[in-house]
């Protein structure tokens, strides 16, 4: 049987990607530091964990072992991390790199981290212009990009079989960061109203982890150097995702249609204008089928998050009141003087 490794398994991503591949025979091992962030139903399905930390590569090596048919890195940021992975690509027999959609910048310099948005002017294809490389914090919005340009760079120049894989706003059960959280607790709130900024048509593309999965097991067939894109084959906008998340769960509510973002009313993570969407052409041309489209994929995300936010497995993963990047979106003070003043 093929085996594959996963570095940084447990995550989105990494589930979706075991899930895929054991339904079609592989072994499949994960990694991780902490074996409490296994999934119970993944290692039920046939996969292993195996405990190391991604920062040592001795015992990412232990792990690999005499090599792997495919191996797959989740949390690869930096060029230094990229230089770690080469040795155990080079006992690969096909190698997927996680990068991001953050790496384009448009003509003007602007990127998906930058305070004024950038405007590709259509679909963005994997010739778009990048970031240039950078060796700083990666964890900041003007160093995240700029990493992921550098850990592709040295992974593309090995002349090894690596396919990046650029992705934007991954959903999927154990995202690290659920962006549909924002409209998912407002439902278990019960809020008799959504509020959308810019009358809910901002669209930043998202990207299933169950598509993701569908295109690494693409490659591992066909093994290559290369940069694809991935994001799921339809493009919703902010209200369609609402409209979507609240349908799953059966909730209804008032959609209030804000021209802006009064005070920050309305804001959601993809309130994005101009709309950047991914050109997904070349993954198609590679033989592609997506999973699903965005309402068929992201209810696996929905669920998870509930059952989380109800005390189930992964509830260390349900953001808290006070989350640094959640807190802005759940203004209820200011929308409930809102609506007090429409009556």
């Amino acid at each position: 049987m093929s085996r594959a490794v996963i570095l940084g398994g447990t995550g989105a991503i990494g589930r979706a990607t075991a899930r895929r591949l054991l339904g079609t025979g592989w072994h499949v091992d994960l990694t991780g530091r902490d074996p409490a962030h296994m999934p119970a139903a993944v290692a039920a399905a046939g996969a292993r964990f195996a405990q190391a930390d991604r920062g040592d590569p001795g015992q990412l090596a232990a792990v690999v072992g005499d090599g792997a048919d495919l191996l797959v890195d989740c949390a690869c940021f930096t060029a230094a991390d990229a230089t770690a992975l080469l040795p155990l690509a080079r006992a690969a027999g096909s190698t997927v790199l996680i990068s991001s959609k953050a790496v384009y910048v448009d003509s003007a310099g602007r990127h998906s981290n930058t305070a004024v948005r950038p405007d590709f002017g259509g679909p963005v294809p994997e010739t778009q212009p990048t970031m240039a490389p950078g060796h700083g914090d990666h964890r900041t919005a003007a160093g995240y990009g700029a990493n992921k340009v550098a850990a592709e760079h040295v992974l593309l120049d090995s002349g090894l079989p690596v396919t990046v894989l650029r992705p934007s706003k991954i959903h999927g059960p154990g995202t690290r960061q659920p962006r549909v959280w924002v409209f998912v607790r407002r439902v278990l709130d019960g809020r008799p109203a959504v509020f959308l900024a810019h009358r809910g048509a901002g669209v930043d593309h998202p990207t299933a982890a169950a598509n993701i999965a569908a295109l690494i097991e693409v490659v591992a067939a066909k093994p290559g150097r290369r940069i694809l894109n991935c994001a799921d084959p339809d493009a919703p906008d902010g209200r369609q995702i609402a409209r979507t998340i609240a349908g799953h769960l059966g909730h209804a509510w008032d959609e209030v249609l804000l021209d802006g973002a009064p005070g920050g009313l309305g804001r959601h993570p993809w309130d994005t204008r101009p709309p950047v969407v991914l050109d997904l052409t070349a993954a198609a041309q590679l033989g592609y089928q997506p999973a699903g489209d965005y309402a068929g994929t992201v209810a696996a995300a929905v669920d998870w998050l509930v059952a989380a936010a109800r005390g189930g497995p992964d509830a260390d993963l349900v953001p808290p009141a006070d989350d640094e990047y959640f807190a802005r979106y759940f203004d209820y003070p200011t929308e409930d003087r809102y609506l007090a003043a429409r009556r």
